[in-house]
């Protein structure tokens, strides 16, 4: 199994039909690993499977455009609000929301 390359890892919580968790439980139990690693396993095996498809590249980098001209209208957004005055980004921050500490609401 593989580990996180940027040392952070995240919960993931799925519906699985009884009798597929059955045989997901007996399979995980012959090969002596917990139902968490074999999950790890499997998950890795799907996206290895998805890369390996004649059209992923290709539809991979349709995502990456759109969210490109996404950010473009939201910077254009931001740009008409504030005109010359626009906050600028620094190089060392990210995108997107921030995490919210503890205590907050949600939006």
């Amino acid at each position: 199994m593989s580990e996180p390359k940027s040392g952070g890892v995240k919960t993931l919580g799925i519906k699985v039909p009884d009798s597929l968790h059955a045989q997901f439980a007996l399979v995980a139990q012959l090969d002596e690993i917990s139902l968490g690693d074999a999950a790890v396993r499997a998950v890795e095996l799907y996206v290895t499977t998805k890369k390996a498809e004649p059209d992923f590249a290709a539809r991979a980098q349709a995502a990456l455009e759109e969210i490109e001209r996404e950010a473009a209208a939201r910077r254009g957004a931001i740009q008409g609000l504030f005109g010359d005055d626009a906050p600028q980004a620094d190089a060392g921050t990210t995108t997107g929301r921030s995490r919210r500490r503890s205590g907050e609401a949600s939006d």
